[in-house]
């Protein structure tokens, strides 16, 4: 009994010495090939093994057609909303006013914020087919907004866009999906 326990230990001693030489083996090749793949890794963060290929160093190639400008260097990573509203204190009174009337409901729709860099009162909505100028109101809190309705493809339940300082009108948190009713005319 003693001669196959004997065997079965020779055997895996010899199993784990070549592994020893084969981890000795791929630490001299990566340490005299920079860049060439590692028979075996592991991520140091988690000790989980790593797929096999080549041990990247350096940076990442630029994309072509992309730059970073001067002026976002060292500016906060966020910029408050004030900062991307280039709407006039006049725009604003102007679009705060109470309606004229000859209004025509379309509906409510959910709202959400549209693109901040596009300037104006606008609302992009499923609502209207074309184009026209019209109010929204935030039926919360009563404030409304006149803007531009544009047509915007999708069912008219499938919600709406809204320009930056239209919904800081309503006094909607650009992070909020509130109803709002929409009004032509």
């Amino acid at each position: 009994m003693t001669d196959p326990f004997r065997r079965l230990l020779g055997v895996l001693l010899l199993l784990a010495l070549a592994a020893c030489a084969q981890t000795d083996r791929a630490a001299q090749r990566a340490q005299a090939e920079p860049g060439a793949p590692l028979d075996t890794m592991t991520d140091p963060a988690t000790g989980q093994p790593v797929i096999r290929g080549p041990v990247l160093t350096g940076t990442a190639p630029r994309t072509p057609g992309k730059t970073s400008g001067i002026s976002s260097i060292g500016a906060p990573a966020s910029q408050g909303a004030e900062a991307l509203n280039t709407t006039t204190r006049s725009e604003r009174q102007q679009a705060a006013a109470a309606p004229s009337g000859g209004e025509r409901r379309l509906g409510t729709t959910i709202a959400s914020l549209g693109d901040p860099s596009q300037p104006g009162f606008w609302v992009k909505t499923p609502l209207v087919q074309s184009e026209t100028q019209g109010r929204i109101v935030n039926p919360a809190n009563g404030k409304s907004a006149k803007v531009r309705l544009i047509p915007l493809g999708g069912a008219a339940g499938g919600g709406s866009q809204v320009s930056l300082p239209a919904l800081q009108l309503l006094g909607v948190s650009l992070t909020d999906l509130p109803a709002i009713e929409v009004f032509a005319g």
